[in-house]
């Protein structure tokens, strides 16, 4: 028992799973000792570091930037928080969900093995987010205990495996190369902000082909190719860049918020970090965001620099062309200036639908619909990547217009997920990410339709047949190779026959 306590414990706090899939892959590679121990602790570190900036900035900048924006206009309504969804079903169903979460990765393992999607999901997070999610919205259904966990397991274990591929191309357009995967559930938002980006950088009369759209990538202005004016080449450097964008926005929130109360009545840092003047408050506000950026940057290019290595191994030994599929903060170094922007216009986009729904509400004169405030967490993260996938087929153009709809798009979910969220009882809060919010829309719906076992066989399904259909594609591929053989064969053997005094006569004819 004990022994399976410290199975889940390692499989649910991402940096030691990271840590031993590079000690595995390094191992495999039969590496030098001191290679694998730099390597593996070099990943764990870095993890830790990714966790920790993460951790600082929600906990911290994050944190009051949302009570400041709530206090300023006065909006107390529906926060899309997975964190919230998560813990309760932890809460509830601690053990389904540990062992829903073990499974679920052996089926992705298994999937990448035998599957034609290679890619093994290693954000631990968010696997436990969606084991969390998944949980609570099948027990809302009519299903016995260990129907939901293999029907979880097996739905948990294809997300990982199969939304990381839907997304790898745009991948290889942000990192160049073939050798990472998203490993991060808005896989979905994602892609409509890369398409709406697209549309923004191509030709709207004539379709943009071959070399035209080859011409027309080149020409096409970057987020990451903005030129400031010689005095502003400092903005260039991407942590003073973010340090002077938020301290403005704090200085903006703050100021508001101060000529309405004291801000020490507010659950904000600015009691408990002694301040007593609010601008000085809002400027170091401004540099602990630029601080955590700086933090999960660092950390990312100490995962990367040691996990693509190691995975070497693994693909070798274990799954042959594994990919890796990791968090969405490992884009933020591949484009910074595009993941700031994506931020700030997803959560203009969120704030652009928290006030048609507020203004829907008052003509009505009541709460026709919940009132979704934007959460500053999901639209940096998700809409920083949304950003940079938009700018990679659009630039800035696709870039700003890109994040903006993703950021709509959020709250559009968040609000439709609703009516599950009712059946679960859960009152403030929603699904954030996209591919959280479909999957509980459409497995929250599905659970009241269908039982128990039919259940548990449409995730059987799910997770059957791309390998099914995958077999069969290359069976039909061989097949029409050996039919296309035999034909000739056999029209040569008739030929031959007809003109066989000719062959005795003339020697061999060349058929094909």
């Amino acid at each position: 028992m004990q022994m399976l306590q410290t199975i889940r414990e390692i499989l649910a706090t991402p940096a030691i799973l990271v840590g031993f899939i590079v000690f595995v892959g390094l191992v495999l590679q039969k590496k030098p000792v001191d290679h694998v121990i730099k390597g593996t602790v070099t990943a764990l570190v870095g993890f830790v570091m990714l966790s920790v900036g993460s951790e600082f900035l929600q906990n911290g900048a994050l944190k009051d930037f949302g009570e400041l924006f709530q206090y300023d206009f006065h909006i107390r309504g529906v926060i899309p928080n997975m964190e919230v969804v998560s813990a309760f079903g932890i809460q509830e169903y601690a053990t389904t969900v540990s062992e829903m979460m073990i499974l679920g990765m052996a089926v992705n393992l298994l999937l990448a093995k035998f599957g034609p999607r290679p890619y093994i999901f290693l954000t631990g997070h968010h696997t436990l987010y969606m084991a969390s999610l998944l949980t609570v919205v099948l027990y809302a259904g009519e299903m016995s205990g260990w129907q939901i966990l293999i029907t979880g397991s097996l739905l948990l274990g294809a997300l990982m495996t199969y939304l990381p591929a839907m997304m790898q191309k745009e991948m290889v357009r942000v990192t160049g190369n073939d050798r990472i995967a998203l490993g991060h559930f808005s896989i979905v938002g994602y892609l409509i902000a890369a398409k709406v980006g697209a549309l923004m950088g191509e030709n709207k009369t004539e379709q943009q082909q071959t070399e035209q759209q080859e011409a027309a990538e080149t020409k096409k202005k970057s987020a990451e190719d903005v030129k400031f004016p010689a005095k502003l080449s400092f903005m260039r450097d991407s942590t003073v860049g973010i340090f002077l964008v938020m301290t403005v926005i704090f200085l903006l929130l703050t100021g508001l918020a101060v000529h309405g109360t004291d801000l020490a009545e507010l659950s904000i840092s600015y009691k408990s970090g002694g301040y007593q003047n609010w601008i000085i408050y809002a400027v170091i506000q401004g540099a602990k965001f630029s601080v955590g950026i700086y933090i999960i940057l660092a950390g990312v290019r100490l995962i990367i620099a040691e996990i693509v290595p190691a995975f070497k191994g693994i693909a070798a030994k274990i799954v042959p062309d594994a990919k890796p599929a990791v968090d969405c903060p490992v884009l933020f170094s591949y484009a910074p200036n595009a993941a700031m922007i994506g931020f700030l216009m997803s959560f203009f986009g969120g704030i652009l639908t928290m006030a048609c729904l507020i203004g829907m509400n008052a003509v009505r004169g009541d709460l026709l619909l919940p009132v979704i405030v934007p959460g500053v967490a999901a639209h940096f993260f998700c809409g920083g990547s949304a950003g940079v996938f938009a700018n990679a087929r659009g630039g800035l153009k696709g870039c700003l217009i890109g994040a903006f709809v993703h950021g709509i798009i959020l709250s559009l979910l968040a609000l439709a997920v609703m009516p599950v969220i009712g059946n679960l009882n859960l009152s403030g809060t929603s699904f954030s990410d996209s591919d959280f919010c479909i999957v509980g829309i459409f497995i929250g719906n599905l659970g009241t339709l269908c039982s128990g076992y039919m259940m548990l066989a449409l995730s059987v399904l799910g997770v059957a047949a791309p390998v099914i259909w995958e077999k069969i594609k290359n069976k039909d591929n061989l097949s029409c190779e050996n039919k296309e053989v035999a034909y000739k064969e056999r029209v040569s053997s008739g030929i031959r026959f007809l003109l066989l005094p000719s062959i005795r006569q003339k020697g061999p004819v060349d058929l094909f």
